[in-house]
């Protein structure tokens, strides 16, 4: 039996949590997967019920931590040397940047036979200073260097890393997609959208736009609420917006809301044109309940929201980075304004709101998009053809 020690930085609601679980139920009886993650940040919820849900009891390292502590993170390196000694895995893979950082060293240190890395995103654009970046990249490079196979995303995060970042040639990069149970989100949604919009007193007449995700710099919610503010101001149609998630950046929301004069609440007591629901776990009852999805970030790897939404049948405006034109139908199930022209994602914007049949049309094909390229069967066949190879190069062959 092959055996799997699986890290990720942390349990949180998005991408990596679900690749990660997935890999771990599924990957097959003649694998063997120990999953272990980093802490919790304070700002965001916590989902290791995802994992939970499936059976599996992840092993937690509270020292590791995303932000850099060289005291901390010197520990929680020692920590994943002592398990990859006890548990003795013919392969470490590693999901996003601390537990790749880390994992990976402690891999190479104890000669694990075989090291995978999967960039969930990255972090060279729209995070940090350019000393700071390019310290990132100097340290990518290098773990690249010993790391048998790096997995990114969409072909856009692919080109990323082997050409404008240069982190590994292009024979060591593999693009596998991410992939989840789709099902709930197309299932009962007439009872879940009831729910919904009883739960915040929304009128069968008022538009629902929601933004899901954490509340952090680089989702750029500010041009979310720029956009808001001028359909609030220009449209005849009743509109509500909900911010769908929490984090460090909800202040600078609540004080740019407050002075466009733009009312907000959590909703359930008070109705009003902005409504902070904080992190929702059953988000399948809140794309049911919501008419259209956005997305404003300035830096993204495969964002979760895009194809939970397709799934869920609902018209999408977003701005266009990272691997997002991979995601969707451009034109088909969602509308695209290009990074950093704010004007054209307002103009959008308006334009969804205006037209119901716009928002239609877009609804129509998302669920026959996402099904097949996102479902986690894909996702565990990809990776068991992958390791497999990696796995007979080494000699070790299942």
């Amino acid at each position: 039996m092959i055996r799997v020690l699986r890290i990720i930085n942390r349990f949180n609601l998005g991408g990596p949590t679900y690749n990660a679980a997935y890999l771990t139920k599924y990957l097959g009886d003649d694998y063997e997967t120990l999953l272990v993650g980093g802490s919790q940040n304070e700002t965001e919820a916590n989902s290791e019920y995802i994992v939970k849900s499936l059976g599996i009891e992840p092993m937690i390292i509270a020292q590791m931590h995303r932000s850099i502590n060289p005291v901390l993170d010197i520990e929680a390196y020692n920590k994943l040397k002592k398990i990859i000694r006890e548990f003795r895995p013919h392969i470490v893979h590693t999901h996003a940047s601390k537990a790749g950082a880390l994992g990976r060293r402690a891999a190479f240190f104890m000669n694990v036979p075989v090291v995978v890395h999967t960039f969930h995103g990255h972090v060279f654009d729209s995070y940090f200073s350019k000393m700071q970046s390019s310290f990132y990249i100097r340290l990518e490079r290098q773990l690249a260097k010993k790391t048998d196979a790096i997995i990114t995303l969409s072909d856009n995060q692919f080109d990323d890393i082997v050409n404008k970042f240069k982190i590994c040639n292009s024979s060591k990069a593999r693009i596998i997609p991410l992939g989840f149970d789709l099902c709930r989100f197309w299932e009962n949604t007439e009872m879940k959208r009831k729910q919904f919009r009883e739960k915040y007193k929304l009128a069968d007449d008022e538009i629902a736009i929601g933004i899901i995700g954490r509340l952090v710099p680089v989702k750029n919610h500010s041009l979310f609420i720029e956009a808001f503010r001028h359909v609030l101001q220009n449209s005849q149609t009743r509109v509500r917006a909900f911010i769908v998630g929490d984090g460090e950046s909800r202040p600078l929301i609540e004080n740019q809301l407050h002075n466009y004069g733009i009312e907000f609440s959590d909703g359930i007591q008070n109705k009003t044109p902005v409504v902070f629901t904080s992190w929702e776990k059953d988000v399948d009852m809140v794309y049911a309940g919501l008419d259209l999805v956005a997305l404003t970030s300035l830096n993204e790897g495969t964002p979760v929201s895009l194809i939970e939404a397709q799934a869920a049948c609902k018209p999408i405006i977003s701005t266009a980075v990272g691997g997002i034109r991979n995601i969707v139908i451009e034109g088909k199930t969602a509308l695209v304004a290009d990074a950093g022209d704010s004007a054209r994602f307002i103009s959008l914007l308006m334009q969804l709101v205006e037209d119901e049949e716009l928002r239609r049309s877009l609804s129509e094909k998302g669920y026959e998009f996402v099904k097949e390229r996102f479902h986690y069967s894909r996702l565990v066949h990809d990776m068991r053809e992958l390791y497999g190879s990696l796995l007979s190069q080494k000699n070790l062959l299942l």
